[in-house]
């Protein structure tokens, strides 16, 4: 016996103590326990509690699907109040799966269709009542035989057609032999017997543990079987109120908020609803219902139904026959088959049976980001373009709120009052109404249009937020729609809900410039280190009667800086900073927004020119021993290209002179005279002297090239930092 105070420890019950004692089984159940408190969980599971008194002696039932039998088992634990609480163990009706079903039942293995055949098959060698229209037979079923060609059965009239009938009237009707399925009868009276199949009525076995096993294969085939109650029966004793909790799939609760927006206060009131279904078959009467925002684990695992491991099959080592060589046939018979087969007269053979051998075994954005035009970092060049490690400009992230953070991992919502909710019901409970941060301001991603109705809202209560839907009202009336995904205490999300037609921000006006500050090398780039300077007029116009709240997306990193704006934002979801405007009722201005970005761009060496590196050198922050390795290496670069520049004539030069040799040589082989051979021969010798003088100046020109390009590399790398 075990006791149990509530507040100190639970017992684990997963023992199933269906042997341990007479009692347990002779017990006759009460009514299921009361059901007073459902916790659901986003991660799909059900907590269920049910509370009462429990007398000597007395079985607690605990309806439990077939399905959900095995999380019942893994999870059902047991609480006291007073610390006296006991526990003899759990009885429940045992779970077969469908292969055991039909294993039990004799039918053939797989998922296939049970025939009417293939039931009685599974009824072979055993003991029978069969009825048919006529007579009761009992005995045992031999066999049950296709229909064959072999053993025709009794014929059947069949009518003659209306040719037969005029050529002779009276004529005896066609017989037609019967073909169906059969069924072998060895009657209590040792008589064999035949019957169709068509004619019998009905087949019950004797025997009732082949009935038993008939209807649990029956069960467990059935669509609805998972879905059948199944009892747990547990011995408990207690001298006070006892809970059995335990954990059931259950439908995933889901959250629905309304945004009531005041413009006034900058605030709003938020509620929120949860959608919560009762799947069950069982009433819920005064049931406390909690709502968790979290996902504990929880994972299937099959226990309710038994298991069997499987066993090596050891094999004699003499091949046993499993049937006696004698029972069906003569040492004579034996005999000639043996004859037959080595004579090639006949067929067959020993006819042993098998004996068998071995078995067993073992985006980043938002709302249009980075188009061409706006403010930021993406109308610049540079083959790979970031934000900067070594310059430190400033960080706009500063700006937002801190994130908040959660205190523990799961949040629980509990309903103030009990709900009643029938049997496959649903309902919508308020589970939140508080007042939030919630601002309503107009909100641009790019340089131009028609601006997006939003808000910024920022989550200022104790508990975290659930995803969900979120209408929004304002004005005394709907305003629109947006979804809003998990929120954590003290964290903001911009949400859109409409179009705001009386906004508009162009933009008129945009520099850019870059002013590089440090220069790299690393690996095989060249990596500049430099200050992008933005400068942006826009235009808002606000026609409306009432002040707006202009939000702009800024294509920034945040390692910048920015001026003109009234207050700056951030959004933690995009990554990126916000410049905020106010515009006042049936007003047009031009706001200019300055800023400054610490960047950095990386070249490939091999793709470097002299051009670009003096463009670097002349920059007038640049430290000067940077300046004079990057004019160093630019003016090898610039011998280097002086090289190149030589080589596409010479090689053009040299293919001439190889054109001019083949075309000599063909003269030569066609020369009729001694002289001109002599005179295309003398002509040949010239131009090949002058193809490797060619070929010499033009390796000579690359292997110059190559060192001026080396020379460059070198001093280059007096920039490894």
């Amino acid at each position: 016996m075990l006791s149990i105070p509530r507040h100190f420890s639970a017992i684990l019950v997963t023992a199933l103590l269906a042997t341990s004692g007479h009692a347990l089984a002779q017990t006759t159940p009460k009514p299921p326990l009361p059901l007073k408190t459902v916790r659901l969980y986003e991660s799909g599971v059900g907590y269920f509690e049910r509370s009462g008194r429990v007398a000597r002696d007395a079985g607690l039932a605990l309806p439990v699907p077939v399905s959900h039998l095995d999380d019942a088992l893994k999870t059902l634990v047991v609480l006291g109040t007073d610390g006296k609480t006991s526990v003899a163990g759990v009885e429940f009706a045992s779970s077969i799966s469908v292969e055991k079903g039909r294993a039990l039942a004799g039918l053939p293995d797989g998922s296939g269709p049970v025939t009417h055949a293939n039931l009685l098959r599974s009824l072979k060698g055993s003991g029978i009542e069969l009825r048919t229209a006529r007579e009761t037979v009992k005995g045992k079923l031999v066999d049950v035989l296709d229909p064959s060609d072999d053993e025709p059965g009794p014929c059947v009239p069949v009518a003659e057609d209306e040719g037969a009938k005029k050529q002779g009237e009276g004529a005896p009707a066609r017989c037609v032999p019967r073909k169906e399925t059969t069924l072998l009868v060895l009657t209590t009276e040792a008589e064999i017997r035949k019957f169709f199949l068509s004619d019998v009525v009905g087949v019950k076995p004797t025997d009732p543990s082949q009935g038993a096993r008939l209807g649990a294969s029956a069960s467990v085939a059935s669509p609805q079987g998972a879905s059948a109650r199944r009892d747990l029966r547990v011995l408990a004793e207690s001298t006070s109120d006892v809970t059995l909790g335990y954990v059931a799939e259950a439908p995933v609760w889901r959250s629905t908020y309304r945004m009531v927006l005041s413009d006034k206060e900058q605030r709003g009131t938020l509620q929120g609803w949860a959608l919560v279904h009762n799947d069950t078959d069982e009433e819920w009467k005064k049931v406390k219902i909690e709502l968790v925002n979290g996902r504990p684990d929880s994972f299937l695992y099959p226990l309710a139904a038994p298991r069997y491991t499987r066993r090596e099959l050891l094999t004699p080592s003499e091949p046993l026959s499993t049937i006696p060589q004698l029972v069906l046939q003569t040492a004579d018979a034996m005999w000639s088959e043996m004859i037959g087969d080595t004579f090639g007269a006949g067929a067959g053979g020993l006819g042993l049976s098998g004996y068998g051998a071995g078995g067993g075994g073992t985006g980043e954005g938002a709302l249009g980001l980075g188009s061409v035009g706006t403010i930021g970092h993406g109308s610049g060049t540079g083959s790979d373009q970031g934000s900067s490690t070594v310059l430190s400009v400033g960080d706009l992230a500063k700006v937002a709120e801190a994130e908040g953070m959660e205190a523990g991992a799961l949040f629980r919502y509990s309903m103030p009052v009990p709900i009643d909710l029938r049997a496959h019901g649903s309902a919508l409970l308020p589970f939140l109404q508080q007042s939030v941060s919630a601002r309503r301001i107009v909100l641009f991603g790019s340089g131009g249009g028609v601006g997006r109705s939003a808000a910024r809202i920022k989550n200022d209560t104790k508990q975290t937020l659930p995803a969900g839907p979120i209408s929004f009202f304002a004005d005394g009336g709907f305003a629109g729609e947006a979804q809003i995904d998990r929120l954590k205490p003290s964290e903001t999300r911009f949400l859109v809900f409409g179009t705001d037609i009386d906004v508009e921000l162009t933009q008129n006006n945009m520099l850019v410039t870059d002013e590089v500050q440090l220069v790299e090398y690393q690996g095989d780039e060249l990596v500049e280190h430099f200050i992008r300077h933005t400068r942006v007029d826009y235009t808002v116009e606000n026609r409306s009667g009432g002040a707006r709240t202009v939000f702009l997306y800024l294509d920034l990193v945040r390692n910048a800086t920015v001026n003109g704006a009234d207050e700056l934002d951030f959004d933690v979801v995009s990554n990126k900073p916000l410049a905020v405007f106010a515009s006042e009722p049936r007003s047009k201005k031009v706001r200019r927004i300055e800023a400054d970005e610490g960047l950095s761009r990386r070249t490939a060496i091999p793709t470097l020119n002299p051009r670009a590196l003096r463009a670097m050198a002349a920059a007038p922050k640049l430290p000067a021993a940077q300046r004079t390795a990057l004019e160093e290496a630019a003016k090898h670069l610039t011998d280097a290209e002086a090289r190149e520049s030589l080589l596409p004539k010479r090689r053009a030069d040299l293919d001439e002179l190889v054109q001019d040799l083949g075309r000599l040589r063909g003269y030569l082989a066609a020369a009729q005279s001694k002289d001109d051979g002599e005179k295309f021969t003398k002509q040949i010798l010239e131009k090949e002297a002058r193809v490797k003088e060619l070929r010499t100046r033009i390796a000579g020109l690359g292997t110059e090239v190559e060192g001026y390009r080396s020379r460059a590399r070198t001093a280059l790398q007096k920039l490894r930092k």
